[in-house]
């Protein structure tokens, strides 16, 4: 059997990066971590191939080599989901579909062969015996939960990893909380469940055989769902493995606010290597808090809680949510305000939407203000909903403050504040790759000479060049900025 697993293209949006991988000569973030994991499933004997659109083009000659496509997507790949559809009907060769997206709305996907739906450990197996015994059906889903010790490490042999700028791997799935507007939970579940060590020592070594010493990112919706395994476990073995290694990689992560309530976590994924985390604050005001049922976030100083987790040596990225009921029209200078003092550079702000099967989807379709399916892009100024406050006003609150805050003037205030608050853990050496030099050298021709904001940039280099520590990092900013000014006047401009 000849399989092609597709992977469809993203639009240009707030994480695709596309206009910062430039700087890097990359294609794309990430490599499709799930597809990967699947093909490692998929029979040995098999003949196996990649293509992942974000990173080349899918030829009509890859769909015809194929006995069957593999297709997976999520909300915001809808449109090539659709492309790559027609091409394998006209082809005539037939799909296999599964992920987010197949299984959130598999009706909208009829005329896909065969959906292998929810989590592939336990349908995959049974369309396999399905399909050698020449029975395949059109649908397998599943309302059990996977054992995730008994999935395997991705088949990472089918990635050319020089297209990307991170590699992938994940650790657990599920989410101890409840937020209304959150999907994880309906996915994943509750309950944490989590890889043993050995499987993820396994994978860094994999990905350390095959030559890769760059960061990687543990794609976990919360990576500290469990801390008791997380201190007990798996961060001792990856510390062990790290310093074995001598620190061929950095980790960036997802995890919520209440890793600030633990400085021995803190201080042993510092240790193991993490040096960025992003946080779903979604909101500084407490009535919209509990609207979302973000407990989590409730009744605690949420300043002090990203300065702690920055001055223990890991950046804060965070998401930050507009558009709930109890939102007012003071909303706007407060969400500014609160991104400006804590020195949250990466702040993916968005207005709310209501992905199906949420809790925030129910109540909604009840109050009958549901307008249609969300576009999965989290900053596209599109909402799927009726909001309270006028549209209209919304909007306006919304563009300002993403013009706001990625603005030269505040974007460059605010990586002072970071570094004000960042203290870089003791292990953090200064090295610079081919790479970087290459990227500094094509952000002074980008950003620092055809680009209005030129001031802040130099002011920012010539200030990071007394602190080399900083760098690196600084660079990094000022890339991303230039890509999320990009992408907002985009938008806003729509």
């Amino acid at each position: 059997m000849r399989i092609l697993l597709v992977n469809p293209d993203y639009p240009d949006t707030f994480w695709s990066l596309k206009n910062a991988l430039k700087f890097v000569s990359k294609k794309a973030s990430l490599p499709p971590l799930g597809l990967l994991t699947v093909a490692a499933m998929l029979p040995e004997n098999w003949e196996k191939r990649l293509v992942d659109m974000a990173a080349r083009k899918l030829r009509d000659k890859d769909i015809r080599w194929a006995d069957y496509v593999f297709l997976t997507g999520m909300f915001i790949q809808r449109q090539s989901i659709r492309c790559i559809i027609d091409r394998c009907k006209k082809l005539g060769v037939p799909i296999v579909g599964g992920g987010p997206l197949f299984s959130t709305i598999p009706e909208d996907y009829d005329d896909v062969d065969h959906l292998v739906l929810n989590e592939a450990e336990i349908t995959l197996p049974v369309f396999l015996k399905d399909l050698d015994n020449g029975c395949p059906r059109h649908i397998y889903h599943s309302k059990d939960f996977a054992d995730m010790k008994q999935t395997p490490t991705p088949l990472w042999e089918l990635l050319d990893e020089k297209r990307y700028a991170l590699m992938a791997v994940q650790y657990s799935r599920g989410c101890p909380f409840n937020c209304d507007f959150c999907d994880v939970t309906k996915m994943f579940g509750h309950r944490v469940r989590t890889k043993s060590k050995e499987q993820i020592v396994a994978e860094l070594e994999s990905l350390y055989a095959a030559g890769w010493r760059a960061p990687v990112f543990v794609v976990d919706d919360n990576f500290i769902g469990n801390k008791k395994l997380l201190k007990e476990n798996v961060l001792p073995a990856i510390i062990q493995w790290m310093e074995k290694r001598k620190y061929p990689f950095s980790f960036n992560t997802q995890a919520s606010i209440n890793l600030a309530d633990d400085e021995e976590l803190m201080r042993m994924m510092v240790d193991a290597g993490f040096d960025c985390v992003f946080v779903g604050i979604e909101s500084n005001d407490e009535e919209s808090l509990a609207e979302c049922n973000k407990i989590q976030n409730k009744g605690r100083d949420l300043v002090a809680c990203v300065k702690k987790i920055q001055s223990f040596g890991m950046q804060v990225q965070a998401g930050f949510i507009l558009g709930f009921d109890s939102d007012k029209s003071s909303i706007f200078e407060n969400m500014i305000r609160f991104i400006q003092q804590t020195g949250i550079v990466t702040a993916m702000v968005g207005l709310l939407n209501a992905p199906r099967g949420t809790k925030l989807y129910d109540r909604l379709l009840k109050e009958n203000r549901l307008l249609k399916n969300p576009t999965g892009d989290n900053t596209d100024f599109s909402m799927n909903f009726i909001p309270k406050m006028s549209h209209e006003d919304l909007v306006n609150g919304y563009r300002k403050v993403v013009r706001t805050i990625y603005s030269h003037k505040y974007y460059y205030e605010r990586i002072l504040t970071f570094f004000k608050n960042y203290k870089p853990p003791r292990k953090t050496k200064v090295k610079f790759s081919f790479a970087d030099i290459r990227a500094l050298l094509k952000s002074v021709w980008q950003i620092g000479i055809v680009n209005r904001g030129r001031i802040y940039y130099w002011k920012l280099i010539f200030w990071s060049l007394r602190r080399p520590r900083y760098l690196h990092i600084a660079v990094t900013f000022l890339i991303y900025g230039f890509h999320f000014r990009k992408v907002f006047k985009t938008y806003s401009n729509a």
